[in-house]
């Protein structure tokens, strides 16, 4: 992962939410009432994973680490999310190795900042956080799309 990527990952959830902003038409339909936790977030949380990490539990890039490249901030914000909803679940910072916890973080993070479940801001969120810039990170998004077309099962 290099040096840039680290970067724009260090900004995720250090910034206000981008209000209102849709960014693709690579969403899901708007009559769907699908939540994060239920909508098939597996194709996306793949690509990332290659993309971050060839699937290496154990990545690291500076403060990003696991399959995922997900900073401590990444964890307290997922924390925080579950305490405002009255959850008892906690993650640790040892849950970045783990490829489920790392998955169940991704589902906390889209619930929250991204609840009608697009794609393309699923992707431009994690490369470049909540306020994220589209230009920066069109060629994330692009990368994913690629990657899940390339990997549909058929």
């Amino acid at each position: 992962m290099t040096k840039t990527l680290c970067t724009i990952f260090l900004t995720l959830l250090l910034t206000l939410p981008v209000m209102g902003q849709r960014t693709s038409t690579a969403a899901v339909p708007s009559d769907s009432t699908a939540t994060a936790a239920e909508f098939d977030w597996e194709p996306v949380m793949e690509a990332i994973i290659w993309h971050e990490s060839k699937g290496n539990p154990r990545a690291r890039c500076g403060i990003y680490v696991g399959v995922m490249q997900i900073a401590p901030v990444l964890v307290k914000e997922c924390n925080d999310i579950l305490k405002q909803r009255g959850k008892s679940e906690r993650f640790k910072l040892d849950d970045r190795y783990s490829v489920e916890k790392s998955k169940a973080m991704f589902k906390v993070i889209m619930s929250k900042y991204n609840p009608e479940n697009d794609i393309d801001k699923a992707c431009r969120i994690w490369a470049g956080g909540i306020r994220y810039s589209i230009k920066k990170t069109q060629p994330f998004v692009d990368w994913v799309h690629r990657y899940i077309e390339a990997h549909k099962k058929k």
